[in-house]
C-alpha cells in the first residue's frame, strides 16, 4: 500500500468515527445543558463554593463567573509552580522562574498550552496532575460553557438571562469531560501509553552516558489534553513520543479525541436552537475547510521535489516514520484547525507552503471545528457577519435564527474578529523591530519570520502548538505570549456573552419570502467564503512574508 493511499484511508476512518459518534454526542450535550436537575455530587461541589446553580444570570453576571473562576485557577497554577520546590512528588526539580511561571499559568488556563519548557525536566508530579491536568478539565468547561451562553441568546427571547455559568461549568466536567476522558484514558493505556507514578531512572547506555527518564501519569493527561483540545504534552515532544502516542492507532484515535467535540457540539446547537438542520449547515461549512485544508496539506508535504522527498515518499523531516507524511499532516490540519497545540511532527520541518496551512489554520479563528466551545461560538460569530453580507447584498436587514442583526450585534461581532488580527500582527511586528526578541530565531530570512509570526498566531488564537526553532523561554516571550493567550482568550469571550445578551433580548422576528435560509448549502458556501476571504485580507502581507516566500522561493 503507498503512502497517499494509507493517508487517504486512514482519513476515511476518521470521518467514520466521527459521523457514528456525531448524533449520541451531541444529542448528549445538548440534554446536559437543558435539564435543570442536579447530580448529588454537583451540589456538593455547589455548596463547596458557594454558588446556587438555579440563580440565572445576565450576560455581566455570566461574564464575571468566567474571568473571576479563570484568575483564581491563574493565581493557584502560578504559587504552585512557584512553590514546587518544597512540594511532595517534585521528583527534585526546583522552582518555577516567575515568568515562566505566569507564562504557563495563564497558558493552561486559557486553553492554550503553550509550554516553553521542557515538561519531564521542569514540573513534578503534584504540578503536573493537580495544576496542569485540573487545568486541562476546567478550561475546556469554561469554553463550551461560553458557546452554550450564546447558543442561549440565539434560542431565547425577550429576556437577558442566559443560564448559570457555574452549573454550565460544573456539568461540563461532571457529565461529559469526565466520563470521556476516563474511558479515552483506558484506551490509551491498553495501547501502551504509560500511567504510573515513578521517578527519574535511568535507561541504558548511550555513547559512554545514560538517559533519562521520568514517568507520570501521562494516559489521563494524553486523554484530556486531546479530548478538551488543550494539548499540553507531559513531554516536550508531545504526541511525536512514544511513551505519549507509541502506535498508529493511538495517533488516529488521539486526532478523534481533539475533534469529537467540537464537530458534535454543531447538534448540541441544532438541537438548542429547534432546528437540527441549522446545526448540519454549521457543520457542513467546519467540515468543507477541515477536509480542504488536510487535502491541500497532504498535497504539499507529498510532493516529490527531488531525489530525496522521491525515496522517502514525502516530506519526512521532523515526522515519525512510524506515522508517516499522510497521519502527520491530518493531525498537524486537525490540531491547528482547533485550539488543541498538540503534534506528532515538528510543523518547522514542514515545506514552506505546509507550515502555512497550518498557521492558516489558526488564523482562520480555529472554527473548523474550533475548540471545545470556542469552535462553534466563533462560527456562529462569523456567521452573523456572513447574514450581514448577505443583507447587504439585498438590502434587507440581516437576520440569523430569527434574530435581527442590527448596529449593537455587528458592532459586537466585528469587535470579536479584529481583537486576534490585532494580537498576532502587533507582537509580530514588535518582536521584529525589536532587537533582543530576534535572538531567539534559530533560522533567518522568511522560516526566521515564520517562526515569530505562528509563536504570536498560536498563543492569541490559544492554539498552543510549537513551529519549534524558536527558544520562546526568554522573559520577553514569556510575558508578550502570556499576554496575548490572556487578551486572545477573554476579550472575545466579554463579545460572546454582549452579543449573546443581546439576542436574547430580542422578540423573535418570524420569517418571511425573503428570509435568507440559513440551512441550505447557499448559506454554507456564503460563511466558507465569508470565512476565508476576511482572513485572506487580514494576514496575507504576513503570510507573504513567512511560508509564502519560503514556499515559493523551494
Amino acid at each position: 500500500m503507498g503512502p497517499v493511499l494509507a493517508g487517504a484511508l486512514q482519513l476515511l476512518a476518521l470521518m467514520g468515527a466521527l459521523a457514528l459518534a456525531y448524533i449520541p454526542l451531541g444529542t448528549y450535550m445538548a440534554k446536559v445543558y437543558s435539564t435543570d436537575r442536579h447530580w448529588r455530587v454537583e451540589k456538593w461541589i455547589y455548596k463547596g463554593i458557594g454558588a446556587d446553580p438555579d440563580t440565572e444570570m445576565r450576560w455581566p453576571a455570566y461574564l464575571r463567573g468566567v474571568l473571576a473562576f479563570s484568575t483564581v485557577g491563574v493565581l493557584f497554577l502560578y504559587l504552585l509552580q512557584r512553590l514546587q520546590g518544597v512540594l511532595p512528588g517534585s521528583l527534585g526539580f526546583k522552582a518555577i522562574d516567575p515568568d515562566q511561571a505566569f507564562n504557563t499559568a495563564v497558558s493552561f488556563v486559557t486553553n492554550t498550552n503553550w509550554q516553553s519548557y521542557y515538561g519531564e525536566q521542569a514540573m513534578g508530579h503534584v504540578v503536573q496532575t493537580a495544576g496542569l491536568a485540573v487545568q486541562n478539565f476546567v478550561s475546556a468547561a469554561v469554553g463550551i460553557a461560553v458557546a452554550v451562553a450564546l447558543v442561549r441568546g440565539f434560542a431565547r427571547s425577550r429576556t437577558g438571562e442566559l443560564g448559570n455559568f457555574w452549573a454550565d461549568m460544573v456539568r461540563g466536567v461532571i457529565r461529559i469531560l469526565l466520563p470521556g476522558a476516563f474511558i479515552a484514558a483506558i484506551v490509551l493505556v491498553a495501547c501502551g501509553v504509560i500511567q504510573n507514578f515513578s521517578g527519574i531512572h535511568e535507561v541504558g547506555q548511550f555513547m559512554g552516558g545514560s538517559q533519562q527518564w521520568n514517568g507520570g501519569a501521562v494516559a489521563s493527561q494524553e486523554a484530556i489534553k486531546e479530548f478538551g483540545t488543550n494539548g499540553g504534552g507531559y513531554f516536550n515532544a508531545n504526541s511525536a513520543h512514544p511513551f505519549e502516542n507509541p502506535t498508529p492507532f493511538t495517533d488516529l484515535f488521539e486526532i478523534f479525541l481533539l475533534l469529537v467535540i467540537p464537530f458534535a457540539l454543531t447538534r448540541t446547537f441544532g438541537i438548542m436552537v429547534g432546528s437540527v438542520r441549522q446545526g448540519y449547515a454549521i457543520l457542513a461549512t467546519m467540515a468543507s475547510i477541515w477536509v480542504g485544508f488536510t487535502a491541500l496539506m497532504m498535497w504539499t508535504e507529498f510532493a516529490h521535489h527531488g531525489p530525496a522527498l522521491q525515496i522517502a515518499g514525502g516530506a519526512m523531516e521532523g515526522k515519525e516514520t512510524r506515522f508517516g507524511v499522510g497521519a502527520s499532516s491530518i493531525f498537524a490540519v486537525a490540531t491547528t484547525l482547533t485550539s488543541t497545540g498538540a503534534v506528532n511532527s515538528f510543523h518547522s520541518s514542514f515545506t514552506g507552503l505546509g507550515g502555512g496551512v497550518t498557521m492558516l489554520g489558526m488564523m482562520l479563528g480555529e472554527i473548523a471545528p474550533g475548540g471545545t466551545g470556542s469552535g462553534l461560538y466563533g462560527m456562529l460569530i462569523m456567521a452573523v457577519i456572513a447574514v450581514f453580507i448577505a443583507g447587504l447584498m439585498v438590502g434587507r436587514t440581516p437576520e440569523y435564527l430569527g434574530k435581527k442583526i442590527g448596529t449593537r450585534e455587528i458592532k459586537l461581532a466585528a469587535c470579536y474578529i479584529l481583537i486576534t488580527p490585532a494580537l498576532v500582527l502587533v507582537f509580530t511586528a514588535a518582536a521584529m523591530a525589536l532587537p533582543t526578541p530576534g535572538n531567539s530565531m534559530t533560522n533567518s530570512g522568511a522560516h526566521g519570520f515564520s517562526e515569530i509570526l505562528y509563536a504570536y498566531t498560536s498563543a492569541a488564537n490559544n492554539n498552543g502548538s510549537a513551529f519549534a526553532g524558536l527558544n520562546a523561554d526568554t522573559q520577553w516571550f514569556n510575558t508578550t505570549l502570556g499576554l496575548a493567550m490572556v487578551l486572545g482568550r477573554f476579550l472575545p469571550m466579554v463579545f460572546v456573552l454582549a452579543l449573546a445578551g443581546s439576542l436574547a433580548e430580542q422578540r423573535p422576528v418570524p420569517e418571511t419570502a425573503g428570509t435568507l435560509r440559513t440551512e441550505k448549502p447557499l448559506f454554507t458556501g456564503l460563511l466558507v467564503g465569508a470565512i476565508l476571504i476576511i482572513t485572506g485580507l487580514t494576514y496575507f502581507p504576513a503570510l507573504a512574508l513567512g511560508p509564502l516566500a519560503e514556499g515559493l522561493a523551494s
